[in-house]
């Protein structure tokens, strides 16, 4: 019997569907077909379906993995199929597929480039870092954006050779530029700069001095230490005379997800591109389902706190539109912690932030998320930061349920969706370090730039200082749902390749006595974010510059998604009209 059961397992598996079975997973189709004793008039219908199963999966390949083949028998047993495999999403619990990550509790996945995938690393990552890493996130960094140029259909000229194999763009490396003086190419690296000081260009097989005279730069901010394609000349001095300069293709999130679905970039489990498909009905129901951004919360602010409070009062009263998650970034006071008492002004602004929750039942069934920001402690010029120490959160994580303080950046899992926060004076330093720019719109300049470069940092190490070994913490590929931007550069909302980006702008407005407090709310079900603020008008506010009238005797007021200046004038006449 086992010999004819082994035959009727290499028919189907080997003969038919031409896949190559180990000992292991030889044995382990035995096993199952000999305890669930199955007839043996059934084998061949029973594995026909499991191999078309393992076929559908994520991690299929020729040669039959037993874990792949282990889930094709998990699937099969819950009788999921193509036309059930739609979940009703009344029936979906959303918290259990809602959860925050560390940016130093990812799993350190990392690139190779021979075999063109991603593994995960047996050791466990340092914050020192050995040696050889110093180069080697650099190199995974190169490696991964040369894959997507090459995927790239500008890049893929056809099988059959033909007339129109000449067309497609070709990449050249700095090796192969020796003896070819007066040609034409193009090249894919780093901006850098030599020993000297001179701007070059520095890619996997060497380094080129690039002249600039010429350049006419694309789209995007070009800063020292991105990844760019170069076209240009290659003179009798060995440079390049630069005659274009471009950010690299991006690669939508769908198309990396069919690639690299199988790998657990966050930890927690892998999901399938196909499992993602199966929650998209859940994750479009569920229109209430929000999560509130804010940034440069400074706690010791006179006016925050007010602020703070009429925004919890608005979304307490608001039973359908409640926030599932609040992200609260820093900085949390004005002058840091480093300045006199600076620590004190924290414990004070941390223990008032307590008690004020504490005060709004309704709102406690939401996450609360803290990201500490530039200044806050313990501050450090290195990314990724850690959260903020337990001398601030301990108190906040006893008297709340689902409190958060991570690190900066972090990500938020909701079903398939990924988001990323992170906050950084970006724009400030990428300014300061330009190569090239072309005259557009900051907000474009940024979302060519970070979103094209798949990371958070391109910037040189002596610019911004990153931690070796948890560089794969900074990746943006594959391309998040949404990426929050949180700087202190004016507000904006964009949506990239359908990555939606945004900055929620700074939670405490501009001077006098009172102000505007603006935010962001993001909506998974839409991909989209709303521009969200309210107005506090303190008692005995100085109202000439509004042009209305003197100082005017009036109680805190709160007005939610203004849009600028005449709303708050017709406001203000409201209140005026009742003294």
């Amino acid at each position: 019997m086992v010999n004819r059961l082994r035959a009727a397992v290499v028919k189907v598996f080997s003969a038919k569907h031409s896949l190559t079975l180990p000992t292991a997973a030889l044995n382990y189709i035995e096993q199952v077909l000999q305890e669930n004793d199955v007839p043996e008039e059934e084998w061949s219908t029973g594995l026909e379906l499991w191999a078309r199963e393992y076929l559908k999966g994520e991690e299929s390949s020729s040669l039959v993995s037993l874990p792949a083949l282990k889930k094709a028998y998990e699937i099969l047993q819950l009788g999921v199929n193509d036309n059930d495999d739609m979940l009703d999403p009344s029936e979906v619990n959303i918290e259990t597929h809602f959860s925050v990550v560390d940016a130093f509790d990812m799993p350190a996945v990392h690139f190779e480039a021979v075999r063109g995938g991603f593994t995960t690393s047996k050791n466990t990552p340092s914050l020192a870092g050995q040696a050889s890493s110093r180069a080697a996130f650099l190199r995974e960094r190169w490696g991964i954006i040369k894959e997507i140029i090459l995927r790239n259909e500008n890049f893929t000229p056809p099988a059959i050779a033909g007339h129109d194999r000449d067309n497609y763009l070709k990449l050249t490396s700095t090796r192969n530029l020796l003896g070819r003086v007066g040609q034409l190419f193009l090249l894919f690296g780093m901006l850098s700069r030599d020993p000297e000081g001179r701007l070059c260009l520095e890619d996997g097989e060497g380094r080129v001095r690039l002249d600039m005279d010429d350049a006419v730069p694309g789209e995007g901010m070009f800063t020292e230490g991105c990844m760019v394609l170069i076209e240009g000349e290659y003179t009798i001095d060995e440079t390049i005379r630069v005659l274009a300069m471009g950010h690299p293709p991006s690669e939508k999130r769908e198309v990396a997800r069919s690639l690299h679905g199988h790998v657990d970039f966050l930890g927690g489990g892998a999901i399938s591109l196909k499992e993602e498909q199966k929650f998209l009905p859940t994750v479009a129901v569920n229109t209430q389902v929000s999560f509130v951004v804010l940034s440069d919360v400074w706690l010791d602010h006179p006016r925050c706190l007010p602020a703070l409070r009429k925004m919890f009062e608005g979304y307490a009263e608001s039973v359908e539109f409640r926030p599932m998650a609040f992200v609260f970034c820093g900085n949390f006071s004005q002058k840091g912690w480093e300045t006199e008492e600076g620590l004190k002004r924290y414990s004070n602004g941390f223990n008032a932030l307590t008690d004020l929750l504490v005060s709004f039942p309704l709102l406690q069934s939401s996450h609360f998320i803290f990201v500490p920001g530039p200044l806050d402690p313990w501050s450090s010029s290195t990314l990724p930061r850690p959260a903020l120490p337990s001398l601030l959160s301990a108190r906040l994580k006893q008297r709340l349920p689902n409190v958060h303080f991570v690190s900066n950046p972090c990500r938020i899992r909701y079903f398939g969706m990924e988001l990323v926060i992170c906050r950084e004076d970006l724009m400030g330093r990428m300014v300061r370090n330009l190569v090239g720019v072309k005259d557009v719109k900051g907000a474009d300049m940024k979302r060519y730039t970070i979103l094209d470069q798949t990371h958070l940092s391109p910037l040189p190490l002596s610019v911004r200082p990153t931690l070796w070994e948890f560089d794969h913490a900074l990746r943006l590929y594959p391309m998040p749902s949404a990426l929050v931007l949180a700087d202190k550069y004016e507000r904006y909302e964009l949506t990239y390749e359908g990555c939606h980006v945004f900055n929620p702008g700074r939670f405490v407005g501009g001077g006098g006595e009172g102000g505007e407090f603006e935010w962001s709310m993001y909506y998974p079900a839409t991909g989209r974010s709303e521009r969200m603020c309210v107005f506090v008008v303190l008692p005995h506010f100085n109202l000439r510059h509004f042009g209305l009238v003197d100082d005017v005797d009036v109680t805190l007021t709160m007005c939610m998604a203004w849009k600028g200046i005449d709303s708050v004038r017709k406001v203000l006449d409201r209140i005026f009209a009742d003294c």
